[in-house]
């Protein structure tokens, strides 16, 4: 499938789209955004005129936004509206993986077989960021089923959203499953975004399009509205150009839900203010461990990029410990799978059981069926094994499950990163997230340079990924992942860390556009 094309002929007058009214140059970040709202230099309706003319641009190019919000200029004009700024994301535009439910909106987790799917409300994640007095301005693209039809899938593609390309490169892949998300906020389409995932679909997609990325504690953000892939793994969590401003997102979205029995500890645990915390000087005497084999296979730019991070780490005062044998790493995959998919076949069928009327699709085994029938379009370029297998999957009380979700637990966990921690008395765990975005190719899938994200995400532990700066021109991020609820602790480090790496050039839209139109 081609990429539609935009006529770029309108790239000469862009800077003047960079320039919000009253200022020299453009704010960009959530907290300069607040800052200017507060001193009345902009408005919330003119930050959605900025941001609604860049995604008309330079969307067709990216395919990162999928639907746009209709009620999202009334709602920046009704903010505008209100004497004082009301929430500390007043004003402030956000896009939604669409896997996330928005009143009155579709919600497709990228699959055709849900474009009927509209919400009748608003998703309690979603309910927390407009009471914060954040702007939904639309859905973005995400890999279809979040990444689980078909071991052979290329990121960022949807049959409901085309590809997602790379605003770096837009030859090469955005990663998934939030790539719509990651590649909007890297290309400024939109200042922040929600992502969600399982296993790397937030802090992948964060790395290669050059963002910070916080996958959070299982359970200190509500999923209930989010179409589900595995309730043992699945969260929600922020996608920022900037440190500050996933704390200042996750502030909004941390809480307890009574829909959902993870929460439950979620408004004991958490931080009453995240962003408390990020001074420059947050790692001195911070103790961090490299999980050596989370750094050995990547290609010898990426390593040395790697030991660049490590020095700014040990200067900003952070004692390095090397050679960290995180157990378990090989056995992890296996046990993973298996309570990946008896998950997607019991989570996806309730939660389709659930769906409007409108939606046909009401079991997972519906959805196989519907693709079978509408190949050309669901599945031009990969099938859908991975849904088959978890269709022949039996309950969540075989003990083929049972087993496997004990033991993936423990080993990811208390036998994995709560002992490492515990043995060289670490703050948190470090390795490169993943490597460079590599070429969107339809025959060989994704094509990846390593991961750190299984660990944390299998134990439902924090994982933040900073950007440590770009390999040939692409960004690769530093990956730091703690024991449960140290969100607090990882963004701090995170921040220090941020403040003291070289600036990072954001992409280079026209050529972007230019590349993607050809």
């Amino acid at each position: 499938m081609k990429s539609p094309v935009l006529s770029f002929s309108t790239l000469a007058v862009m800077s003047a789209l960079f320039v919000l009214p009253g200022h020299a140059c453009a704010s960009e970040t959530l907290h300069e955004l607040a800052q200017d709202i507060k001193a009345g230099k902009t408005t919330a309706s003119q930050i959605y005129d900025l941001y609604d003319a860049r995604i008309n641009i330079y969307n067709p190019g990216i395919q990162a936004v999928t639907t746009r919000n209709p009620n999202a200029r009334q709602d920046a004009k009704t903010a505008d509206q209100q004497k004082a700024p009301h929430g500390s994301l007043a004003g402030l535009p956000l896009l939604l993986k669409d896997n996330i439910a928005v009143q009155g909106m579709v919600t497709t987790a990228g699959s055709v077989a849900l474009a009927d799917n509209w919400a009748a409300q608003d998703a309690p994640l979603v309910a927390r960021l407009r009471a914060a007095g954040a702007i939904i301005m639309g859905k973005a693209n995400l890999s279809e089923w979040a990444n689980l039809r078909s071991s052979q899938s290329s990121s960022g593609w949807s049959s409901a959203g085309g590809q997602t390309r790379n605003p770096y490169a837009p030859e090469r892949s955005p990663c998934g499953s939030s790539s719509g998300s990651g590649a909007a906020v890297a290309a400024r389409l939109i200042p922040a975004a929600i992502g969600t995932e399982t296993d790397g679909s937030i802090v992948c997609p964060a790395s290669v399009n050059g963002l910070v990325g916080l996958k959070p504690t299982l359970g200190l953000v509500s999923r209930t509205g989010i179409v589900p892939l595995s309730h043992s793994q699945d969260t929600a969590g922020p996608m920022t150009l900037n440190v500050r401003d996933a704390a200042m997102l996750l502030n909004a979205m941390a809480g307890s839900d009574p829909q959902d029995a993870a929460t439950r500890q979620a408004d004991q645990r958490r931080s009453k203010d995240y962003t408390a915390g990020l001074q420059a000087t947050a790692l001195q005497g911070k103790r961090l461990g490299i999980v050596r084999k989370m750094v050995d296979g990547y290609d010898v730019d990426t390593k040395a990029l790697f030991d660049k991070s490590l020095a700014i780490l040990i200067a900003q005062g952070a004692t390095v410990v090397d050679q960290i044998d995180l157990p378990y790493l090989e056995e992890l995959d296996k046990d993973e799978l298996t309570v990946l998919l008896y998950e997607f076949k019991a989570d996806l069928d309730a939660y389709l059981a659930k769906t409007p009327a409108t939606v046909k699709t009401r079991s997972m085994a519906d959805v196989i069926a519907y693709n079978q029938q509408h190949a050309d379009t669901v599945m031009p370029y990969f099938a859908q094994e991975l849904m088959e297998q978890a269709q022949a999957k039996g309950k969540l009380s075989d003990a083929a499950y049972r087993q496997a979700s004990a033991r993936v637990k423990l080993r990811a966990g208390k036998q994995g990163i709560d002992a490492v921690l515990k043995k060289y008395k670490l703050d948190a765990l470090i390795a490169p997230t993943t490597g460079t975005a590599w070429l969107i190719d339809y025959k060989a899938g994704d094509i990846v340079e390593g991961s750190s994200s299984s660990p944390a995400a299998i134990a439902g532990y924090p994982h933040l990924t900073v950007p440590m700066g770009q390999v040939r021109g692409l960004p690769v991020g530093l990956s730091l992942f703690a024991g449960a609820w140290s969100e607090a602790k990882l963004l701090n480090m995170g921040y220090a860390f941020e403040q003291a790496r070289p600036a990072l050039p954001a992409p280079s839209l026209t050529t972007t556009a230019t590349a993607a139109a050809k």
